[in-house]
C-alpha cells in the first residue's frame, strides 16, 4: 500500500486550520446553540444532548466533503494519462490559494458570501444533519480556499479510497474541535478569549501550508516524499496497513 500518512497529516491540519479561521471560530458558540436548540447555559447542563447534535452536525458536513473528494478523485482518474500536468496545474492553483490567504491579492469570487442562510432549523436530529450538510456545501469564503487546496490535491490521486481518506482526514480536523467545543463550551469561550488576538495568524499558517503543498505538487516532490516515508515505515507496520 502506498504511504498516505503525509497526505492525511496535511488534510487533517487543513481541517484544523479551517476550524480556527477568523470567520468560523467566533461563530462556533452560535452554531452550537443553533444546532442544539439550547442556550449556552442549557448546553452546559445538557452535555449529552450537545454531543449528539454535534456528532450529527459533523456527520452532515462530512457527507458533503466525502462526496466532493470522490468527485475530485473521479476527475483525476479520468485524466490519469495527464497526471503529471494535473499535478503541475494543481500545484500552481494551490500556490495561488495560499497566496490569497496570505493577503497577496484578492479573488473576488472567493470573497463573496456563499453561506446558506437557515433562520429556522428543521426540528429533530435530521434537521441537525441538514444544517451540517448546508455548512459543508455553502460556507465560503471561510473554508473555501483551504478546502479548495485539499480538493485540488485530491484530484491528483487516482485511487478513490485514497481520495476519500484525505477528505475524511480534513473532516476530522474540522470536526474534533467542534465536538470538543460543544461538550465543553465554557472552556471553548475561555480559549477563544485568549486566542482571539492571534486569529490573523491562522490564515497565514494555512497560506504557508498551501504554498508548500503547491510547490511539492508542482515539482512532483510530494510523490517522491511519500515514497521516501514509505521506505522508513517498518515492514511489519506496512503489512498491517
Amino acid at each position: 500500500m502506498e504511504a498516505v500518512s503525509l497526505g492525511v497529516l496535511i488534510s487533517f491540519t487543513a481541517g484544523l486550520l479551517s476550524f480556527l479561521s477568523p470567520c468560523v471560530l467566533p461563530l462556533i458558540p452560535s452554531y452550537v446553540t443553533f444546532v442544539t436548540g439550547l442556550s449556552l447555559e442549557d448546553v452546559r447542563r445538557s452535555r449529552k444532548t450537545a454531543l449528539v447534535h454535534a456528532l450529527l452536525f459533523v456527520f452532515g458536513f462530512t457527507l458533503i466533503f466525502l462526496a466532493l473528494g470522490a468527485t475530485a478523485t473521479a476527475v483525476g482518474r479520468l485524466l490519469v494519462v495527464h497526471r503529471l500536468w494535473i499535478s503541475r496545474i494543481g500545484g500552481l492553483l494551490v500556490i495561488l490559494l495560499g497566496l490569497y490567504l496570505l493577503g497577496a491579492f484578492n479573488m473576488g469570487f472567493l470573497s463573496r458570501e456563499r453561506r446558506f442562510q437557515i433562520t429556522d432549523k428543521p426540528l429533530g436530529y435530521l434537521g441537525t444533519v441538514l444544517v451540517g450538510i448546508a455548512f459543508g456545501a455553502g460556507w465560503s469564503p471561510c473554508i473555501g480556499p483551504i478546502l479548495g487546496g485539499i480538493l485540488t490535491y485530491t484530484a491528483t490521486q487516482t485511487e478513490l479510497r485514497r481520495g476519500l481518506v484525505l477528505l475524511l482526514a480534513y473532516s476530522l480536523g474540522l470536526a474534533i474541535p467542534f465536538i470538543l467545543a460543544a461538550v465543553a463550551v465554557e472552556r471553548f469561550l475561555a480559549f477563544f478569549s485568549r486566542f482571539r488576538s492571534k486569529l490573523v495568524w491562522v490564515d497565514r499558517v494555512a497560506g504557508a501550508l498551501l504554498i508548500i503543498v503547491g510547490v511539492l505538487l508542482l515539482t512532483d516532490y510530494l510523490t517522491l516524499l511519500n515514497g521516501y516515508l514509505q521506505g522508513l515505515t517498518p515492514a511489519a507496520l506496512r503489512a498491517r496497513l
